[in-house]
């Protein structure tokens, strides 16, 4: 009798352990016994975190346009800001012109990018006839030289030898595929306006098109040599005033002067290339840097030799007085 007492009491708190497990563990109310009888540890509630927004940084100022650009002799001008793209100053910066030996920044690009510096490239007969029947500016080469690209760039660049560009694309491709290329990359540089048929920028094209579709705009001509200015062996080319070649059993020794007098005369100037035809008028694309700031121009069809570097003078002196201030916020 005093057994089946005892079973029947332990199966009642059998029971009753499992009817109020589920309050202990599940209800608010079993949550605060549990706490109080000790069993449970408290967890602590969790401190609120304050929300710190991240600061918006304030622009950096820029050159700010105030006031009027100084006239030009030249019937084209463009100037820009190359450290953030703004335009400073367009005087007929999207009319399609001629831009003579300016061609030849393409050609150093393509040269630059596509070939082997150390190649040795043949200086062949097609080379010197370029100069002498066609009243081209030349690098003084001779036939029959083997030079390394390397070299023949300052010889494109500096004298802004037609010669020396006609022996780059025959080493690379040939004349034909070499000015395709020039093309298809001014397309990539969404140059729309600018279309090449040679390698030197002459005026004359054998395949008897209309000279006319050799041609880009000064704003085209900027956004190159933004993009070209970028690369520092064409960097270092265009801003070299002298440059000289020893003679090896490849080729004579040559010297070569840079025939754009910005770099003598202005503080700052950086390149870039001169051009000149009696179509296209004398044509400047320069760059300079002053204080951090720097700034890519073009003129082209100026009147005069010293009318194309004194309109680049004036307009760096303009660009580089403006005021910086922080830049006008895109109107919603």
């Amino acid at each position: 009798m005093r057994r089946r007492v005892l079973a029947t009491a332990l199966l009642f708190i059998a029971l009753c352990i499992l009817l109020i497990t589920p309050v202990l563990a599940f209800t608010p109310y079993g949550t605060q016994l549990l706490h109080a009888m000790g069993a449970v540890k408290a967890t602590p509630s969790p401190s609120p975190v304050v929300f710190t927004p991240t600061p918006i940084p304030s622009p950096s100022p820029i050159l700010t346009i105030q006031g009027t650009p100084p006239p030009v002799q030249s019937k084209i001008a463009y100037l820009m800001d190359a450290n953030t793209g703004n335009v400073l100053v367009d005087e007929n910066g999207e009319v399609p012109v001629q831009m003579a030996s300016t061609t030849k920044i393409m050609t150093a690009l393509i040269a630059i990018q596509t070939g082997n510096l150390d190649q040795l490239v043949p200086i062949q007969q097609d080379a010197y006839n370029e100069v002498w029947l066609h009243d081209g500016s030349s690098a003084g080469l001779v036939v029959g030289d083997r030079m390394p690209l390397k070299d023949l760039l300052y010889g494109l660049m500096l004298p802004s030898g037609d010669d020396a560009a006609i022996a780059i694309a025959d080493a690379l491709g040939g004349v034909p595929s070499f000015v395709q290329r020039m093309n298809l990359f001014a397309y990539h540089l969404h140059l729309f306006q600018t279309h090449y048929l040679n390698p030197d920028g002459l005026n004359y094209v054998a395949s008897g098109e209309p000279i006319a579709d050799h041609h880009s705009t000064a704003a085209d001509l900027v956004r190159l040599a933004r993009y070209a200015m970028s690369i520092p062996l064409f960097a270092q080319i265009v801003q070299t005033k002298v440059y000289k070649v020893p003679p090896t059993i490849n080729h004579h020794s040559y010297t070569w002067t840079n025939i754009n007098q910005l770099l003598d005369t202005y503080q700052g100037a950086t390149g870039i290339k001169t051009g000149f035809t009696p179509q296209a008028g004398y044509c400047l694309v320069f760059a300079a840097t002053r204080s951090n700031q720097n700034l890519v121009g073009v003129v082209l069809d100026s009147p005069t030799e010293p009318g194309r570097f004194q309109d680049a003078a004036a307009l760096l002196n303009w660009g580089f007085a403006l005021p910086l201030m922080p830049p006008v916020p895109p109107a919603a």
